[in-house]
């Protein structure tokens, strides 16, 4: 029983990939992997479709079969025609305004559909990218996290050493023995979020729930990045996605409108058939002259006479379907320029917060080195220097993540103007 438990969790295990990835790969695998971007694509290929569907009515359809059967007496019809050996019949849409606005709605509706695809797209490089960058920093705050933690240990050995002399109170060692435990609490909840992480960027890059993707990273991102807040704000509105989806679900709502009013219009079809008829069928006791291979070919007319309630309704519908596509499309550009705005800020915000922790990490390391000095002189302990080295270690850890909020930055900006797919590939 043991054994069957333990080897569906074995061959798991096994079964689980840890890879080491670079972001451009990542990003590459994402597009090429990633089951949310598969969907879309699924359904810009079904919008594609339709499209075909919506243009059948005016290509030329054939039938051919028979009415094959035998008459005793007048020869009546057989599903609507006269009996015959072999028959064809051709039927195509030569005018119809409702029906090729139905088709521009489905073009419209596939091109809508693409560029849901291509939102898709942009959102899972997007959280790719975040979720990279997450996956890179929690090794380095964790280098940072036991280097803290070596300094505490040698400042508890010195703390008990101080004690056991008699130039400390014995609370000092729980003070000392608490700050450990925290570091070792601290450093088990950065691993929980590095595994997190890099199981979270595995599953966005269509992996199995067991495996993990490793990131490098050591320097900035070179990422090239607007000028200024207008140029920015310009790019993102004459670029965005958001923007143009909306506009095309407007278009497509004005051809739906238009499809139904047009169902007021005459329609014109063409119609063509034959039939080889058989004598056995009485043709030549009830009509005057027999003829074995008959045709015709003609147009077929259709005139509405009254409006339909339902296509009036149906118009109605599509107007107020457009007005609130027309509310829609304000507010998305209201709100793509704020946030274009805001992500511009915060990218001058986050390089300005990593300056100054870089500016508070070099000072915590001057503060060692000056401490170093000062015990080969005898007017520092070593409890001062280890002090001093958990301060640096914190410093260093907040320089990392200042450098993660400034990288974001850049992707935020990116990902609002529209160009983060680009700059990434």
């Amino acid at each position: 029983m043991l054994l069957f438990l333990i080897a569906p969790l074995a061959a798991f295990v096994l079964q689980a990939e840890t890879r080491t990835l670079s972001l451009k790969e990542a990003v590459q695998i994402a597009i090429r992997e990633n089951p949310d971007i598969l969907l879309a694509r699924l359904e810009e290929q079904k919008a594609t479709l339709a499209v075909r569907v919506a243009k059948d009515p005016f290509r030329p359809k054939v039938y051919t079969g028979s009415g094959l059967a035998y008459s005793h007496g007048f020869p009546m019809s057989v599903e609507g025609s006269a009996p015959t050996i072999v028959q064809a019949r051709a039927v195509s849409s030569l005018f119809n305004k409702s029906h090729s606005y139905n088709v521009a709605r489905t073009m419209e509706e596939a091109r809508t559909a693409a560029i849901d695809t291509q939102m898709r797209r942009d959102e899972v490089v997007w959280r790719t990218a975040l979720l990279y960058l997450d996956a890179a920093h929690w090794p380095r705050a964790a280098a940072a996290i036991k280097a803290q933690a070596e300094s505490l240990e040698k400042s508890a050995e010195a703390v008990r050493f101080r004690v056991r002399e008699g130039r400390e109170l014995e609370i000092e060692n729980k003070r000392a023995a608490l700050a450990i435990a925290k570091a070792g609490q601290r450093l088990e909840a950065i691993d929980q979020e590095r595994d997190w992480a890099e199981a979270s960027l595995a599953m966005v890059l269509g992996m199995m729930a067991g495996d993990r993707v490793r990131a490098v990273y050591d320097e900035p991102l070179a990422l090239e990045l607007p000028g200024s807040e207008e140029s920015s704000v310009e790019i993102a509105l004459s670029g965005s996605r958001e923007v143009r989806r909306l506009e095309s679900a407007l278009l497509a709502k004005g051809h739906e409108a238009r499809q139904h009013r047009a169902t007021r219009l005459p329609t014109f079809d063409l119609v063509a058939q034959y039939g080889l008829f058989a004598r056995f069928n009485n043709y030549e006791d009830f009509f005057r002259k027999f003829q074995r291979h008959n045709g015709q070919i003609g147009m077929s007319m259709q005139i509405p006479l009254f409006p339909s309630t339902a296509s009036i309704a149906l118009t109605a519908q599509a107007g107020a379907e457009a007005t609130r596509l027309r509310t829609q499309l304000v507010q998305a550009r209201n709100r793509i320029s704020l946030e274009t705005r805001k992500a511009f800020a915060q990218l001058g915000f986050s390089a300005k917060a990593r300056e100054v922790a870089r500016l508070d990490l070099e000072l915590a390391r001057d503060q060692v080195t000056l401490l170093l000095a000062q015990m080969e002189e005898g007017r520092a302990s070593l409890r001062q220097i280890e002090e001093a080295r958990i301060i640096e270690q914190e410093k260093w850890l907040a320089y990392f993540e200042s450098q993660i909020a400034a990288e974001k930055a850049k992707l935020e900006l990116l990902h609002q103007t529209g160009t983060l797919v680009a700059a990434l590939r």
